[in-house]
């Protein structure tokens, strides 16, 4: 029986012995797409070259990408349902096409020596059955025939299941996707409806699938076929891994063993869906620290958080202390090493931000559980206690009782306007005018951010920025206190920077083109087109700052005088602050 990792290796060298160069995860946190806030599929950081930009390693990759979907949280703990999951995926960036791609997927699924090794008379195949916009997949299909699977095991899906496309715009196509028979015995020929009805029991499962990109879409019609085709091919891992160890869930493999076990030593109470939310949360919590998002009220440190959180109080479900938590991320940081050897932080610091996290929870459990048992309102549970309305809403249906979402959303709206309202008073843009003194605060906000980037840690992002005539504060994620050494470091990179009379030039440029050049941008911002970049840069344009912005600048940095850090603390968890003027 193979192990996960054999899994891994033999799927990596069988697309590398066939031309693909072989491409790391990248982080869970993209880099190039603002709207959502992890890396939810394989392909989602390729997307730049899946739309005709040249990628460095040439046009056929493979990779194994970590990847994060947050929307089903209240589905974990069943068969299917990950939080963190490891997504295989081979391309072609315009060379082969469906032959190459169905028969190595075949071939891969199938073969026992460089593949998986697979019963062949328990796959199933569905294509495209076609629409309006796209024939019948004739192509796909008379492929799988070729390769030895029988008529009456290829089912033609409509667009639901067997069409791949990003929206309304962009290429689009149609896929072809594998299915196994997990039953003891085998189940056979099948009508599609009892294919369908197999597959909705589970008996029958999604392994693989290869996505087609020939045609482009625009405002939601198909409007011609591309002139470059490309190919997306995907595999779970957590579910070929449990095909292949024979296991009716990927909680029930080798990528779980030790985590289960270490759950073990703990736990006093059995309760399989409570071991596996604990287990999931905080195999996700890790990877997520790992990259960078560290648990915060907003944003990807709230979904750490969150997820912190259920874990603990699952945790306490199953009678195990607050310890297990730590124990379990020690686990998961102990047989994932491979897999974080690119983190910024350390195995200790993970760990330790972990621990921190849980023991504050434990003091708002405590207090909170008090007043839920009260009968206290959720939106004094959250406002006063910190109480997640999540969990209200989770501990409310345990015990028979309805939480009124929509009064408590009416409450926090009106207590967010309130609050936006009053700010907003004293600050518009972040900038509390458009005056010389806020300009030029705002400019050197720019060099005060490349520097830190530079001297402290190029994974430092603004989270926030405010600006009064007296003087700027930036917002930035970092997980300790910046020693006085590294900011006097800064704060004299600053100045040098200053000193050089460097020109502050505004670039309007397509937003690909901005970001493809490395050009910063706020957190979580959503931007248009066509976007506004300000450098600042050296008669050479070599620009020492490249940012996102609407301005408005001081147009050199002469004009901006010295400056001068006056404060740095902590903002919030992992958030740290600086306070600086310019005299």
């Amino acid at each position: 029986m193979l192990t996960s990792k054999e899994i891994k290796a033999r799927f990596l060298a069988f697309f590398e012995k066939r031309g693909h160069a072989v491409i790391p995860s990248a982080s869970l946190v993209p880099e190039n797409d603002p709207s959502v806030l992890f890396n939810t599929a394989g392909m989602q950081p390729l997307v730049p070259y899946l739309l005709g930009q040249e990628h460095p390693m040439g046009k056929r990759l493979v990779n194994i990408q970590k990847c994060v979907r947050t929307g089903d949280l209240d589905e974990v703990g069943d068969n299917t349902h990950f939080t963190l999951f490891f997504m295989m995926g081979n391309w072609s960036l315009g060379d082969y096409f469906k032959e190459e791609a169905i028969s190595w997927s075949h071939e891969f699924l199938t073969n026992k020596n460089e593949g998986l090794g697979l019963d062949i008379n328990r796959l199933y195949v569905t294509v495209f059955e076609g629409n309006d916009d796209a024939p019948f997949d004739e192509e796909s299909k008379n492929i799988w025939l070729k390769l030895g699977i029988q008529e009456d095991r290829i089912y033609s899906l409509g667009a639901k299941d067997n069409w791949w496309s990003p929206g309304a715009n962009g290429p689009c196509g149609p896929d072809t996707e594998m299915f196994y028979d997990l039953t003891e015995s085998g189940i056979g020929d099948l009508s599609k409806e009892e294919f369908l009805a197999a597959c909705d029991k589970q008996d029958i499962v999604e392994i693989w699938n290869d996505v087609f990109m020939q045609y482009e879409k625009t405002d939601d019609k198909v409007t011609g076929k591309l002139a470059s085709q490309n190919v997306d091919t995907g595999s779970g891992l957590e579910r070929i891994t449990a095909v292949v160890q024979g296991k009716k869930t990927g909680y029930d493999t080798d990528l779980f063993t030790e985590i289960f076990n270490t759950i073990a030593k703990h736990k006093t109470i059995d309760d399989q869906k409570a071991e596996r939310i604990i287990a999931d949360h905080v195999r996700a919590s890790v990877f997520m620290i790992a990259d960078g998002s560290l648990p915060s009220n907003t944003d990807r440190g709230y979904i750490v958080r969150r997820l912190l959180r259920r874990a603990t109080r699952y945790a306490n479900n199953i009678g195990a202390a607050k310890i297990i938590i730590a124990d379990v991320a020690h686990t998961v940081l102990k047989e994932y090493s491979d897999w974080l050897v690119s983190s910024p932080l350390d195995h200790q610091k993970i760990k330790q931000i972990i621990e921190d996290e849980v023991h504050k929870f434990e003091q708002t459990l405590e207090k909170g559980m008090k007043e839920f048992l009260r009968g206290e309102d959720p939106f004094v549970l959250f406002t006063s206690y910190g109480f997640p309305i999540e969990l209200t809403v989770e501990l409310a249906a345990e015990s028979g009782r309805t939480i009124d979402i929509d009064a408590f959303n009416a409450k926090m709206k009106e207590h967010q306007d309130l609050s936006r309202a009053g700010s907003e008073q004293k600050f518009k843009g972040g900038l509390a005018n458009h005056n010389e003194k806020t300009i030029r605060l705002h400019t050197a906000h720019h060099l005060l951010l490349a520097a830190l980037q530079e001297l402290v840690s190029p994974e430092i992002k603004q989270r926030g920025s405010n600006i009064t005539e007296e003087r700027l504060r930036m917002d930035f994620n970092f997980d300790r206190k910046i020693t006085p050494e590294e900011l006097k470091l800064v704060e004299n990179k600053v100045n040098q920077e200053i000193q050089k009379g460097l020109n502050v030039v505004k670039r309007e440029m397509p937003l690909a083109q901005a970001t493809a050049i490395g050009a910063q941008m706020e957190f979580g911002a959503k931007y248009p087109d066509i976007v506004s970049v300000y450098f600042i840069e050296d008669q050479n344009k070599i620009a020492y700052s490249k940012e996102f912005c609407g301005g408005p600048h001081a147009e050199n940095t002469k004009e901006l005088g010295i400056f001068k850090i006056q404060k740095e603390e902590s903002a919030s968890a992992g958030i740290r602050r600086i306070k600086a003027v310019l005299l």
